[in-house]
């Protein structure tokens, strides 16, 4: 007897203008082309007039350049929560900042250049 193999199915999501978001060149994909795969922000969503599908139109971060009708089938929400996860558990008591990854170091920067400007100056 044989097994039936199950897929792996993601949830229908929907996106809101300005989430930020992973998606795909369909046929940049399916013909092995390189690029295929980009970081976006919504613009907005619409709905495909034959097909009755909801559709979005997305400014591609890398060149600024923007995307009509991309498929929600091969989109992916970026959580805030994983972008900032190597800030939120940086280690930092350790004495090496190699030890921080790149993202924590500029936001300690931040905040130092922050904190400083609200000190009065040293004489």
């Amino acid at each position: 007897m044989t097994q039936p193999q199950t897929q792996a199915v993601q949830p229908k999501a929907t996106y809101i203008k300005g989430d930020i978001v992973l998606f795909r060149d369909v046929e940049r994909f399916w013909l092995g082309k390189p690029g295929h795969t980009c970081v976006g922000r919504v613009e907005r969503s619409w709905r495909h007039v034959d097909t009755g599908k909801v559709l979005y139109d997305l400014t591609e971060l890398g060149s600024l350049s923007y995307r009509a009708g991309i498929d929600p089938d091969y989109m992916r929400a970026l959580p805030a929560t994983d972008a900032m996860h190597d800030i939120d558990t940086a280690p930092l008591n350790e004495t090496d900042t190699g030890a921080m990854t790149p993202a924590a170091v500029a936001w300690l920067r931040q905040h130092l250049v922050q904190d400083a400007a609200a000190l009065p100056a040293r004489r």
